[in-house]
């Protein structure tokens, strides 16, 4: 049988392996974790209203009825493409086809401070470093007697008003209003500042204007500061540097301003593009190499003259696109050049509140809410996963509880980067 091997099993990866499954081909599913990660609801881990358990699910539970399926639990170091081998970790693979959906790393823009001292919300780990951070700069700022010092553990930087940035904040304001307030009394609520940094002169930028203006002031209702037209060019552990000259006083920044291609894709023969990102043929081909693709956020594909965004909604209509394309090529047909079908965006913009726009209809409130929570239920992978993350919705909603308020690591607020450069690299998926 013809071997398919597909690399990275996110959201694009495993929706091509879907729909190669049992087709008549040997699929090789690799990556160097054993689990799929619900990213869109990472943030909701960082903030204390899931557990990380309810976000993940193990791979070879997905695919153990998958015929001539294999997992491999491995780091890609080399690609091959003369020879069509994989150097891993763990030896060699070889592959008639090849799916390259590596996903993406966080993008910095190139401020290396930045990037030594932000945090940023990517892989498993970081959702619970992330909360045990945002957990001790509270428990450390009762011990702090130097007024400003507390201060500035108490005032969180986010930067990036994308649906990442924006749906951070509100969950981190909810989180401090209904239970850290509460926990920490002794606290002063004037001494807590939440941040939202944006560069344009909206949030929400992708999505129509009047929804990103109503992100906005729901955000400042909740107690967010929204500064728009801002842009950071710098951070020490202890403050975060504006273009200007201005500082604030900061332990904690959390950077969202978007993410690039995931390093391993530079080894292949493209001159990479905007973000890092490999331009492809039509059908999502690497030029000269008809047997490999690329899909997911290491993409890089236009519509309309604009570059499709790196989201998973993409990724998923990229990987069931090329499954189709290699099943034709399998008959001796010539498969329709990828085109992209837009559904439609959705933000949730704390409890009870959201904006979407589908399908061309805009909504905003409740009922985009209630859009949003249904959505990201049924794409959720596992019926306990379902039930365990509808259940802390509940319970948000009805008793205003965060009940996960755990630090289960280290305390000290320094950042997730611990001063290490490399780390994106080290633990991209």
């Amino acid at each position: 049988m013809k071997r398919v091997v597909i690399v990275g099993l996110g959201f694009g990866g495993l929706s091509a392996a879907r729909a190669l499954a049992g087709r008549g081909m040997e699929l090789v599913l690799v990556d160097r974790q054993n689990f799929h990660l619900f990213t869109p609801l990472l943030y909701q881990v960082a903030t204390g209203s899931q557990e990380q358990e309810s976000i993940v699910y193990p791979l070879r539970d997905i695919i153990r009825d998958w015929q001539h399926t294999r997992f491999r639990l491995a780091e890609v170091r080399e690609i091959d493409l003369g020879e069509r081998i994989l150097h891993t970790d763990q030896g060699t693979i070889s592959y008639d086809e090849l799916i390259l959906s590596p996903g993406s790393v966080p993008n910095f823009l190139g401020l290396e401070s930045v990037k030594q001292y932000a945090y940023a919300l990517k892989y498993l780990t970081d959702g619970v470093s992330l909360r045990n951070h945002i957990l001790g700069a509270f428990e450390q700022a009762l011990e702090v007697r130097d007024p400003e010092q507390r201060r500035a553990l108490l005032t969180f930087v986010i930067v990036g008003g994308g649906p990442t940035g924006v749906e951070f904040a509100g969950a981190l304001a909810e989180l401090v209003k209904l239970e850290l307030w509460r926990d920490y009394a002794e606290l002063s609520r004037e001494d807590v500042r939440i941040i939202q940094i944006e560069a344009l002169d909206t949030l929400l930028a992708p999505f129509p204007r009047p929804l990103g203006v109503y992100a906005a002031a729901r955000l400042e209702r909740m107690g967010v500061e929204v500064r728009l037209n801002a842009r950071v060019v710098g951070a020490t552990q202890n403050s975060v540097e504006l273009e200007g000259g201005e500082s604030i006083p900061s332990s904690t920044l959390f950077w969202s301003t978007g993410v690039k291609a995931e390093p391993l894709v530079h080894q292949l023969p493209v001159e990479p593009v905007r973000g890092d990102r490999i331009p492809l043929a039509p059908d999502l081909s690497l030029a000269g190499h008809p047997e490999v693709f690329v899909i997911g956020d290491s993409a890089y594909v236009e519509k309309d003259g604009q570059p499709l965004p790196q989201m998973a909604p993409v990724a998923i209509q990229q990987g069931e696109y090329v499954a189709g394309v290699i099943l034709a090529r399998k008959e001796g047909e010539v498969p329709a050049p990828f085109r992209y079908r837009d559904k439609g965006m959705m933000a949730v913009v704390g409890r009870g509140k959201a904006v979407a726009t589908l399908f061309g209809l805009n909504f905003k409130g409740f009922l985009a809410w209630l859009v949003w929570l249904g959505f990201h239920l049924i794409s959720l992978i596992g019926f306990r996963n379902r039930v365990v993350v509808l259940v802390n919705w509940i319970n948000d909603y009805l008793f205003f509880g965060r009940k996960l308020r755990l630090i289960t690591g280290e305390t000290n607020p320094t950042p997730i980067n611990g001063g290490d450069p490399d780390r994106e690299i080290a633990h991209a998926p």
